[in-house]
């Protein structure tokens, strides 16, 4: 697939043309992510959230109960339900017709979001490595599924990762997980190369480097480098500080044809979005 070509997902019946690249907004409603200024948990503090992504031109809201900052602390899924109940509840009443995407790797939390909220996406940081029934419960509920590739879990995945290449290993991965779903019948799979889980700093830009060979798949391409160590850890900065650096990668995902760019930071994207558009309708 080219970057600029029409690609749609179906999300809850209506259509999302792929072809305009689209804001993800990140709602964390965790007590414990990593950028501080990400966490919401009061009903006040969520809806100002939400209404602050869709104001700035954000088109799809992710939202996440169970931090998967290196080193995360495991919750269970009981936990996970309750956290994302006061989201989602805060979501439907205020903006019914959102787009809601779940960051979940259980499959019955997502099977739960779908029935119970009408959630749009399922967004697994896992691959399906977490939950073996998480395959077979998206091709199921007939959503959208964001498949990454992470090296381990939150728990351990940066303790010392390590491939022999990179983006080989990446791609041949996604490339068995991809099989797998369209054999059980997922019809809309969205590719994330799970930047900041389970790689380096220099696996991060290696990826980077190589993203347009993920249009050979011919599939959606989503792009999370948010605030991440990837910036931090290159320019010695904090993630309060890594605005510039997110935004930096952003455009150049966006450049080398990423369909969907999750951020925290949602009006600084839609800009990238805008300035990379005029820059491809005016020499293209």
């Amino acid at each position: 697939m080219n970057p600029g070509q029409s690609l749609f997902i179906n999300t809850n019946g209506s259509l999302l043309d792929l072809c305009v690249p689209q804001v993800m907004g990140i709602l964390n409603v965790t007590p414990d992510s990593f950028f501080a200024g990400s966490r919401m948990q009061t009903e006040r503090e969520i809806a100002g959230r939400v209404d602050q992504i869709l104001a700035e031109g954000g088109s799809i809201i992710d939202v996440g109960a169970y931090s998967s900052r290196p080193a995360a602390k495991h919750i269970s899924a009981e936990e996970e339900m309750q956290r994302l109940r006061t989201g989602l509840e805060v979501i439907r009443r205020d903006h019914p017709e959102a787009i809601v995407s779940v960051d979940t790797f259980r499959a019955d939390v997502a099977e739960w979001c779908v029935r119970e909220y009408q959630v749009s996406l399922i967004n697994d940081i896992s691959g399906g490595e977490m939950d073996p029934r998480m395959f077979e419960t998206v091709a199921r509920l007939n959503v959208p599924y964001v498949l990454m590739h992470m090296k381990g879990t939150p728990q351990n995945m940066q303790e010392a990762p390590e491939y022999e290449n990179v983006v080989k290993e990446v791609f041949l991965y996604l490339a068995r997980k991809v099989d797998e779903l369209q054999q059980l019948g997922v019809k809309d799979i969205i590719l994330d190369p799970g930047f900041g889980f389970g790689k380096t700093v220099d696996h991060n830009y290696a990826l980077m480097n190589y993203l347009e060979d993920f249009h050979l798949f011919g599939l959606p391409l989503l792009v999370g480098v948010s605030r991440k160590s990837m910036i931090t850890r290159l320019l010695g900065t904090g993630a309060a500080d890594a605005l510039n650096g997110t935004t930096v990668l952003n455009t150049i995902s966006l450049m080398k044809g990423a369909h969907i760019v999750r951020v925290h930071d949602v009006k600084e994207a839609v800009e990238a979005v805008k300035i990379v558009r005029k820059v491809r309708s005016t020499f293209s």
